[in-house]
C-alpha cells in the first residue's frame, strides 16, 4: 500500500510550526486511541500511521530531508511502528503525553487491539551506538558497502541472554503475575480510565531471576564485537546521518537491539570542490590552446571526458558537463561538473620564446581590447547560474 503524506496524515501544513504538529499528533492519538475504538483494525491502522508521521515530522533533519525526497528519501531513517504495541509507541513519544492526563497518556488499558489481550510487557530497548565513517569523493559517486567493526553488548553465549544460571532459575513475579504492569483505575474527564505503570519489582520483565548467571552476572549481555556491513547510498555528505536498525547494543536480559547511526565524513579532494551535487574543477589550457581552439581531455571522479575549447577561449571562462557531479541521496538527479578554464602564463622563457612573443606582441590581434560584455570572473559565474 502506497504511504499517505506525512502532512496529510496529521492534517497540518508544511509551514506548521513545531507545537502545531505536535498538538496534531496528540489529537490523532485521541481520535484513535484503543480503548475508544475497541477492536478497530481501521483505528489501530491510523494510529501507527500517525506515530509514524508525528516521529518523521517532530524531527528536525527527518524533516528536512521527507521536505526534500519525500518517503523516497527516508530509506532506513524512517520508523517502522507497525509491530510495537501501544504501550511502546505512548512511551517513544512519552514528552507528547505526559502529564495532564492523569498520570501519562501511557497508562491507558490497550486490551481491545491485537496481541491477544491483556498487558504487554514492557519490551527493553538496547543502547544505540554512534560512528563516524571517513569516505572519498569518489566512494560517494556510487552506492558502496563498508564493513566495520564494532565493540558493543552483546547476548551472553551462556544464558542467551535470559540473565538466569538455567531455566529453574526463572519465576514468574508475584506482584504482576508475570504482566511486567501494575494497574490501577482513575476517573478523568474521560470516564475511567485504566493506568499501568512499570512493576517496580521485576522492573518490568514479568520474571524475577533467583539465581542469575555468573557470566553476566543476570544482565543478559556482555562486552563483545560484531562486524557489521552498512550499505552506504551514493551522494552522502559531511554530517550526514543514517540509521542501521537493531544493530547497537544488545537489551540487558532480551528485548531489543538498539541502533546503529552512522555519521558520514568525506574528505577533501586535491582536484575538485563539492558544492551540493556540483563538482568544481580548475583546469588550465596553454596560450596556444586558447588562441587557436584544441580537444582535451578533462578528469572526472569516474575517469575522462573530452571537451572542445573554442578558439579565442579567455581565462575564467565557464564549461558545464551535465551530470558528471554528484548523485543526489536516494534520488536519480546528478549535479554537475562546473569547469572553470584558466590560461597559463608561462613563468619563464628561453631566448628563443621571448624573441617570438615580443614578435607577436607587435600584432594587433595581441592587443587586449576587452568589450562591454566581458565580465569579471564573479559576474560571469554569477551569471551563469541565473
Amino acid at each position: 500500500m502506497e504511504k499517505r503524506d506525512y502532512y496529510e496524515v496529521l492534517g497540518v501544513s508544511k509551514e506548521a510550526s513545531a507545537d502545531e504538529i505536535k498538538k496534531a499528533y496528540r489529537k490523532k492519538a485521541m481520535q484513535y486511541h484503543p480503548d475508544r475504538n475497541p477492536g478497530d483494525k481501521e483505528a489501530e491502522e491510523k494510529f501507527k500511521e500517525a506515530a509514524e508521521a508525528y516521529d518523521v515530522l517532530s524531527n528536525p533533519d527527518k524533516k528536512a530531508r521527507y521536505d526534500q525526497f519525500g518517503h523516497a528519501g527516508m530509506g532506513a531513517e524512517a520508523s517502522d511502528f507497525s509491530g510495537m504495541n501501544f504501550s511502546d509507541i505512548f512511551s517513544h513519544f512519552a514528552d507528547v503525553f505526559g502529564g495532564g492526563f492523569g498520570g501519562g497518556f501511557s497508562g491507558f488499558n490497550f486490551s481491545g487491539f491485537g496481541g491477544g489481550g491483556g498487558q504487554q510487557r514492557r519490551v527493553r530497548k538496547g543502547g544505540d551506538i554512534r560512528i563516524k565513517v571517513k569516505l572519498s569523493l569518489e566512494e560517494v559517486a556510487a552506492p558502496i558497502e563498508k564493513k566495520v567493526k564494532i565493540n558493543k553488548q552483546v547476548v551472553c553465549p551462556h544464558c542467551h541472554g535470559t540473565g538466569a544460571k538455567d531455566t529453574n532459575s526463572i519465576t514468574t513475579c508475584p506482584d504482576c503475575h508475570g504482566s511486567g504492569q501494575v494497574v490501577r483505575q482513575q476517573r478523568s474527564m474521560f470516564g475511567i480510565i485504566q493506568q499501568a505503570s512499570v512493576c517496580p519489582k521485576c522492573g518490568g520483565s514479568g520474571e524475577i531471576i533467583k539465581d542469575p548467571c555468573p557470566h553476566c552476572h543476570g544482565n543478559g549481555t556482555v562486552s563483545g564485537e560484531e562486524i557489521i556491513t552498512i550499505n552506504i547510498p551514493a551522494g552522502v555528505d559531511n554530517g550526514m546521518q543514517m540509521t542501521v536498525p537493531q544493530k547497537g547494543h544488545a537489551a540487558q536480559r532480551g528485548g531489543v537491539n538498539g541502533d546503529l547511526l552512522v555519521v558520514f565524513e568525506v574528505a577533501d579532494h586535491e582536484l575538485f570542490e563539492r558544492e551540493g551535487n556540483n563538482l568544481y574543477l580548475n583546469y588550465y589550457i596553454s596560450v596556444p590552446q586558447a588562441a587557436l581552439g584544441a580537444s582535451v581531455e578533462i578528469p572526472t571522479l569516474t575517469g575522462k571526458a573530452k571537451i572542445k575549447i573554442a578558439p579565442g577561449t579567455q581565462s575564467g571562462q565557464i564549461l558545464r558537463l551535465q551530470g558528471k557531479g554528484l548523485p543526489q541521496v536516494n534520488s536519480r538527479i546528478v549535479g554537475d561538473l562546473i569547469v572553470n578554464v584558466n590560461v597559463w602564463t608561462p613563468k619563464s622563457l628561453t631566448k628563443e620564446e621571448k624573441a617570438m612573443l615580443e614578435q607577436l606582441s607587435t600584432h594587433e590581434n595581441f592587443v587586449p581590447k576587452p568589450g562591454k560584455n566581458d565580465k569579471s570572473v564573479f559576474n560571469r559565474v554569477r551569471q551563469f547560474f541565473q
